[in-house]
């Protein structure tokens, strides 16, 4: 009897979760498909920002792995280290427990991570933007510091915590600010309390990435919400009681959400394969040249654009859920199952939701702004969702007619999602070193090389916190009650 080949897809992302699903119809149970992510859900990432304003409920957003996935094997670990000589990754655990998975095909769809720049005092004092556990953490603090201000006698404290910066202004740093500014607007409607959100950027324009018409157009909704843009700008210094800007202004604020871009995952640069900043070097099939038996596809590769030679794709999720189902037709292909094909993909416009019924679209290349826009966008992201669809619509209409539930949970505390991970899904109990395969510099260069069977994160569901719901974020003095002194901490590593 034949042994059916072994697939093993590290990562659950956009890539990772689209491979195994179109695997699991291609193979057709002739394969043993494996799927090793941190998490048992597939995150949708777009609509992070409106979790962090309360739209929607966070399990809208999350999509099961074992619900969704059939005759795919769901591991619960984070990769530490890739011996393709052996053809085994050796993972972590979510309690720790060192494993080893074998392989006969590798698609590694690792995904990315926040960006980090060598500014002092970001990792200490920003929080950035790309897991669940971050948005929670954002929707509790931004609601914290509104009732804190409420309370506080003294004008300049007051206005502190009710100035809100974003650094990035990018797709993800524009919902959130755009969005945020809402969810405070609602929340101080009856209270004497001037929320103030600003919103950096190094670059010349919002958005700068993107078709310059939507730029225009989010630009115009940010600055008539009364959003404060400051382009050509950016944080020269992280504190605990403010940031100082480029420009040499000094802002007193008790918020910093990071949201200067992403960096590919640290465990491509751990093969000691040809890399293109990060990212691993794979051919239009999305091999790695030399390697026939791996693949990557997402954030974690570098694929050659076919439609602008000598670039490659960006980082997006719309290119990684289509790499994905390129990566899978491929790997099926090399274990004889039908005809592999090379990725070539042409954008079909970009949407941005900027809360409420406004938004920026520009699908097929045509400008859309207003309610137009925003019934494109939200239409696109229903249909983009491989789940929930009912629920995510439920909670829209809702909003559109009930206030916001504005109450601060305390479930996600401040030093379990520090800036300098490589694991933004998973929540660090207090003092849990992070695996020796995952760590980065602060920088945010040259990482650490994978070592199997090192500390592991802790997954939600680990060890409790010690202090009460809400308490005081570790690595400054608290921003929730600064006459209380705060123990201080190291940067987590």
């Amino acid at each position: 009897m034949v042994s059916r080949p072994r697939i093993v897809i590290v990562g659950a992302g956009f890539a990772g979760y689209r491979t195994a699903r179109v695997l699991s119809r291609l193979t057709r149970h002739r394969a043993h498909i494996t799927l090793l992510n941190p998490t048992d859900y597939f995150l949708y990432l777009p609509l992070l920002p409106q979790v962090a304003t309360g739209v929607l409920e966070p399990r809208r957003v999350t999509v099961s792995l074992p619900g969704t996935l059939p005759g795919v094997r769901l591991v619960l670990g984070a990769a530490e280290a890739i011996d393709l000589d052996g053809r085994t990754v050796h993972y972590s655990g979510p309690e720790g427990d060192p494993g080893t998975l074998s392989f006969d095909r590798l698609v590694l769809a690792a995904g990315s991570a926040n960006k980090l720049l060598p500014v002092p005092g970001v990792a200490e004092h920003a929080h950035g933007f790309r897991g669940l556990p971050e948005a929670l953490y954002l929707r509790d603090h931004v609601t914290r510091q509104l009732e804190l201000a409420a309370a506080d006698d003294d004008p300049k404290t007051c206005s502190a915590r009710c100035t809100f910066v974003v650094s990035g202004a990018g797709y993800t740093g524009t919902e959130v600010a755009a969005q945020g500014k809402l969810f405070t607007d609602a929340q101080t409607r009856r209270r004497p309390l001037k929320p103030r959100w600003l919103l950096l950027d190094t670059a010349d324009r919002v958005l700068p990435g993107l078709d310059p018409r939507l730029s225009r157009t989010a630009d115009k909704v940010l600055r008539e919400r009364g959003v404060d843009i400051r382009t050509g700008t950016s944080v020269k210094e992280a504190t605990p009681d403010g940031v100082l800007l480029s420009d040499g202004e000094f802002i007193d604020t008790r918020t910093l959400v990071w949201c200067v871009g992403v960096r590919p995952d640290p465990l491509a640069a751990s093969l000691e394969l040809p890399l293109e900043h990060g990212r691993l070097l794979v051919d239009p099939h999305l091999r790695v040249p030399g390697r026939p038996e791996l693949f990557a596809c997402g954030d974690a590769a570098a694929v050659p654009d076919l439609e602008r030679p000598g670039s490659y794709t960006p980082m997006t999720a719309q290119h990684a859920w289509r790499q994905g189902k390129v990566a899978a037709r491929n790997v099926a292909a090399s274990l004889g199952m039908g005809e592999s094909g090379v990725y070539r993909h042409r954008d079909l416009g970009f949407a941005v939701d900027l809360g409420g019924v406004k938004a920026a679209a520009n699908p097929l290349g045509v400008p859309l702004s207003g309610v137009a826009a925003g019934a494109v966008t939200r239409g696109y992201h229903l249909a983009a969702m491989p789940g929930n669809r009912v629920r995510v619509a439920a909670d829209w209409l809702l909003d559109a007619v009930l206030p916001r539930q504005a109450v601060q949970l305390g479930l996600v505390r401040s030093c379990a999602v520090p800036l300098d991970t490589a694991s933004p899904e998973l929540v660090r109990a207090p003092g849990a070193a992070q695996a020796p395969g995952r760590q980065t510099r602060t920088d945010g260069t040259e990482p650490v090389r994978n070592q199997p069977g090192g500390g592991h994160a802790v997954q939600p569901g680990g060890a409790p916190a010690r202090h009460q719901p809400g308490g005081w974020p570790a690595g400054k003095r608290s921003a929730e009650s600064p006459r209380r002194p705060v123990k201080r901490r190291g940067n987590p590593a």
